[in-house]
C-alpha cells in the first residue's frame, strides 16, 4: 500500500530542545540556502513578508551573483527548493493542505520560465519533503512520509513526470547520498516504536534496504552526512550517552570503531555539521568538517578534522546563511551571506592547519592507526574497537 497519490502533468515525533551537540529530529531537509552537489548552483527563497519569490545563486564563476525567478504570485513560507545541475530551480509547493505541485524555474531574459512537471498528494497526517540535490545533477527527489511507511518519488528528471522509485517500510526521516550517481540513498528509519537506525536504500533495486548503522541494539543512530570520496561519515548516537545524542565520525565500509571525540561536544551549545571537504580520496581522516554551533549568544563556525583533537572556532560573516556552505578540494570553506552592500556574498575561511603529530605508545599506535579500506556499506559501527592488539 503506497503512502501517496500521484497525478501527472505536461511531522516528526515534537522532541526538546537539546544542548551539547544534541539536535531534534527533523523529516525535512533544512531549508534556506540549497546548494547542488556540484557546487555551482544554489537556491533560496529571497524578499520578506509576503513577497517571497525564488532566488538562484551562481557560485562557479569568478564572484558569485544572483538571479530572481520572481512569478506573479508570490511563493509561500513552507515553498522547498532544489537547484539542478543545469540552473535549474526545482519548487514543490503545499496546495490545500495536502496536493504537492513540482514545477522547474529557469531565467528566460527579463521573465522567469515555469514548466509545471506534475503533482503528488499526501492525504491525512502524511507529509512530504524534498530530499537533498542528487548527486548526479539532473534528478531530485521527495520523501513522502506517513504513520508506517515512506514513499520515495522521483520528481524531476524522469519521463512522465513524478513517479514512484521506492517503498520503505517505516518512518523515514534524513536523506543523505552515498555515491556519486545518485543511487544510494541513506535514510533515518524508525520502526513502530524501535529506535532510529540509519539503512541504505538502492534506488536502481526497486528500494532494497541495508542496514547501515548498528552501534547497539537500543541506540538511536542517525547518518547526518557523508563524502563518497573519502567514506567519511558523520554521525549522531546516543549510544555513548544513553538519551543523550553526540556527535561521532566513522567510515564507511571500515572495522574501525565509531569516535565521539570530546572535542566535538559543548556543553551549552548545538553542534551541527553542514559540509564535509571532498575530494580526500580514501582518507577520511583528512577531511575538513565544518560545524554549525548555535549558543545563547549567537552562532558561529566550527571547522575540525578527524585527525584532530580540537575544534577551531572562527566568527561567521556578517549576514551569514546560518548552515549554509561548501568546501572545495583544495580546503577553502565557503560561506554565503546576505548583506545591504553585498547581497550575494561568499567568505571564503581556509581550513586550519594539520595538528602537529601526538605522541603514543606503541600499544596505542596499533589500535589508532588509520586502516584503509573500501568504500563499502557498512553494517555495524562497533563503539569500541574489540579486535586483539598486534
Amino acid at each position: 500500500m503506497t503512502a501517496c497519490a500521484i497525478e501527472t502533468a505536461a511531522e516528526d515525533d515534537d522532541r526538546e530542545g537539546n544542548r551539547g551537540g544534541e539536535r531534534p529530529e527533523s523529516a525535512a531537509w533544512p531549508t534556506g540556502f540549497t546548494i547542488t552537489a556540484n557546487g555551482a548552483y544554489a537556491a533560496r527563497l529571497a524578499g520578506a513578508g509576503d513577497a517571497l519569490y525564488v532566488e538562484r545563486w551562481t557560485l562557479d564563476g569568478p564572484e558569485p551573483y544572483a538571479v530572481p525567478l520572481p512569478l506573479a504570485q508570490p511563493e509561500e513560507q513552507g515553498t522547498q527548493l532544489v537547484p539542478l545541475a543545469d540552473g535549474r530551480v526545482l519548487v514543490a509547493r503545499r496546495v490545500d493542505g495536502r496536493r504537492n505541485t513540482f514545477s522547474l524555474l529557469y531565467p528566460t531574459g527579463p521573465a522567469t520560465g515555469e514548466f509545471q512537471l506534475g503533482a503528488v498528494e499526501a492525504p491525512g497526517s502524511e507529509h512530504l519533503v524534498l530530499l537533498p540535490p542528487s548527486p548526479d545533477g539532473i534528478c531530485a527527489y521527495a520523501m513522502c512520509v506517513g504513520p508506517d511507511t515512506t514513499t520515495l518519488w522521483l520528481v524531476a528528471g524522469g519521463a512522465f513526470g513524478p513517479e514512484q522509485v521506492a517503498e520503505v517500510k517505516g518512518r523515514c526521516t534524513g536523506g543523505v547520498w552515498l555515491d556519486r550517481t545518485g543511487r544510494i540513498l541513506a535514510l533515518d528509519r524508525r520502526l513502530g516504536d524501535g529506535p532510529v537506525k540509519a539503512v541504505t536504500v538502492d534506488l536502481e533495486r526497486g528500494g532494497e534496504v541495508t542496514p547501515l548503522l548498528q552501534i547497539t541494539e537500543d541506540s538511536n543512530d542517525r547518518l547526518l552526512l557523508a563524502d563518497p570520496d573519502s567514506g567519511l561519515l558523520l554521525i549522531r548516537s546516543d549510544a555513548p550517552s544513553p538519551g543523550h545524542d553526540r556527535l561521532g565520525w566513522g567510515v564507511l565500509g571500515s572495522l574501525l570503531p565509531v569516535r565521539f571525540p570530546e572535542c566535538l561536544r559543548l556543553d551549552d551549545a548545538a553542534v551541527t555539521p553542514f559540509a564535509v571537504q571532498p575530494g580526500q580520496v580514501l582518507m577520511p581522516e583528512g577531511c575538513g568538517v565544518a560545524l554549525r554551533i548555535d549558543a545563547a549568544g549567537g552562532s558561529w563556525v566550527g571547522m575540525w578534522q578527524p585527525s584532530a583533537r580540537r575544534m577551531s572556532h572562527v566568527a561567521a560573516p556578517a549576514g551569514w546563511l546560518a548552515g549554509a556552505g561548501l568546501w572545495t578540494a583544495g580546503g577553502v570553506l565557503r560561506l554565503p551571506y546576505v548583506t545591504a552592500g553585498a547581497p550575494c556574498g561568499l567568505a571564503d575561511l581556509k581550513a586550519p592547519p594539520e595538528p602537529e603529530p601526538v605522541p603514543v605508545t606503541v600499544a596505542a599506535a596499533v589500535v589508532e592507526e588509520p586502516r584503509v579500506c573500501r568504500p563499502v556499506p557498512l553494517q555495524q559501527a562497533p563503539l569500541t574497537d574489540r579486535r586483539p592488539a598486534g
